[in-house]
């Protein structure tokens, strides 16, 4: 078992070490998500500008009409920003749901209503960003396109936000668990909290500058725009969930009914994605019932189990050929899932220390994650986390066993 004999001098080193990483992580998470965002707020304009230059073009006494119906037919299925036409007046021109993109009517509203509802926005979009004014050919205002930002944008400028939240809590756990770290075995628990801390936010962010850098070479780019910038939204909202689960330890989260086999089959999707494959091939299997199979349990925190499973499972892997396969099966009163490898296994005593905080195998971890699983399902969910099998050079399965409540619809 992992010892921890630190020196107070070593203590303010390590304090002023964690500092120092959060500091780091803020300022290039904001830098990198402002270049981002500013980017892609000057893609979007270019659009705009573009969309606007087509219908300029209907100006033109020799503009051939159908082919332009059908470049702004075209255009307005990519534009995914609100857009707004009006008059040299500011006025909204009607019909509106022709001169308007991605704008939300009341059904139940007449044309005033409309109006009125396109005038606020107006005067909200010109706050943001200004209007692009086109002219006909003979030099006169032909209309002005006032616009916004994809919700994706949005999302973006809280990304540092969510970061800074994160890091403060990162710092927070780090100074409980030093402070009391000689204390008991909680300490240690917290010490492994905010070290998990860090090296959660280490996948979506390493993710996140990847994802920029393609976004960068337009050249290299084997993915369109939108594939980058859909993966993009899974790592921050990667982020987001990490941001929920610290959030609820130590609090008694709320537990819904869900589908294990739609929940489980998400995280393996977005894990698949996200598995090293350099030196090594890993595959990933499933073996589930075709019924919904559900169960109580809190989405955030029951996910962290199966990553951690699933993380632990690929670590154990030495062989350049391994496999993770994760089962799930129901009995009348129980509701049994299993994460299996082909690792290298552990012996007796691995085995009896390997839900101990503090314990691990890994030259590089700090043996939490297993304690964690068993927190989460025993304290959290009233169920219970074991080791099935396990021996060296065999691999290891791990067994989650819930009360089965639904066995009429499983």
């Amino acid at each position: 078992m992992s010892i921890f004999k630190i020196t107070t001098t070593n203590k303010w080193k390590i304090k002023l070490f964690l500092l120092a990483f959060a500091l780091i992580i803020v300022t290039l998470v904001m830098f990198y998500s402002n270049l981002l965002v500013s980017e892609l707020i000057e893609r979007e304009k270019k659009s705009i500008e573009f969309y606007a230059d087509v219908y300029r073009r209907y100006t033109n006494p020799n503009a051939n009409i159908e082919e332009l119906d059908l470049l702004v037919s075209n255009l307005s299925n990519l534009i995914q920003f609100p857009i707004i036409m009006t008059d040299e007046n500011d006025n909204p021109i009607y019909p509106f749901d022709s001169y308007t993109l991605n704008i939300k009517f009341n059904k139940k509203w007449g044309i005033e209503e409309k109006r009125n509802y396109l005038k606020n926005l107006i005067n909200k979009m010109k706050n943001e960003y200004p209007p692009i004014v086109i002219f006909d050919y003979n030099g006169q205002v032909f209309a002005k396109f006032y616009y916004s930002h994809s919700s994706l944008i949005e999302r973006l400028k809280f990304f540092p936000l969510i970061e800074i939240v994160i890091s403060i809590a990162f710092i927070t756990f780090a100074y409980i668990a030093y402070k009391n770290l000689k204390k008991s075995e909680e300490s240690k628990l917290w010490f492994g909290m905010a070290r998990e801390a860090a090296h959660q936010l280490g996948t979506p962010l390493s993710s996140l500058l990847a994802w920029l850098e393609l976004l960068k070479d337009k050249k290299g780019n084997i993915l369109s725009q939108e594939e980058v910038i859909d993966e993009m939204e899974q790592d921050i909202q990667r982020l987001q969930t990490i941001s929920e689960r610290f959030a609820k330890i130590g609090s008694q989260p709320e537990r819904k009914r869900e589908n294990l086999v739609e929940l489980i089959n998400n995280v393996i999707n977005y894990f698949e994605k996200r598995v090293p494959q350099k030196d090594k091939k890993i595959s990933i299997f499933r073996q589930f019932p075709t019924d919904i199979v559900l169960a109580d349990v809190n989405t955030v925190l029951f996910t962290w189990v199966i990553e951690n499973l699933l993380k632990n499972a690929i670590e154990s892997i030495d062989s350049k050929e391994g496999w993770v396969k994760i089962t799930i099966k129901t009995t009348k009163r129980k509701v049994i899932i299993l994460v299996s490898d082909n690792g290298r296994g552990m012996n007796l005593q691995q085995k009896r220390l390997a839900f101990q905080p503090g314990y691990t195998t890994k030259r590089r971890g700090w043996g939490i994650g297993l304690t964690f699983c068993k927190r989460i399902v025993e304290d959290y969910h009233d169920s219970k986390i074991y080791i099935k099998e396990t021996s060296p050079g065999k691999g290891t399965t791990f067994a989650i066993e819930l009360p089965n409540k639904f066995p009429n619809i499983t």
